[in-house]
């Protein structure tokens, strides 16, 4: 069964779900299982790397964003403007 939650996992990139199954890894017996588990884990490990890193870039991105709408933002004055 934790298997099949790991995939499941997986396949819809839940994090959350990662990080629950991680916390209660059971003892495998079967060899196959064994296996299996190695192959998922290391799937799973990719997909949060992958995750982060357009995270990284989203908010690189955003930041980049925020900086150029600074840049063409119109200045006020502070100062009561009595000549205009």
């Amino acid at each position: 069964m934790w298997l099949t939650n790991l995939k499941i996992a997986i396949v819809e990139k839940d994090v959350d779900k990662l990080s629950k199954l991680m916390d209660n890894i059971p003892q495998l017996e079967k060899k196959e299982d064994i296996e299996s588990a190695i192959f998922l884990l290391k799937e799973a490990t990719e997909l949060v790397l992958g995750l982060k890193n357009e995270t990284s870039s989203s908010m690189l991105q955003i930041k980049k964003n925020i900086n150029y709408l600074k840049s063409t933002e119109h200045k006020v004055s502070k100062r009561l403007d009595l000549k205009s």
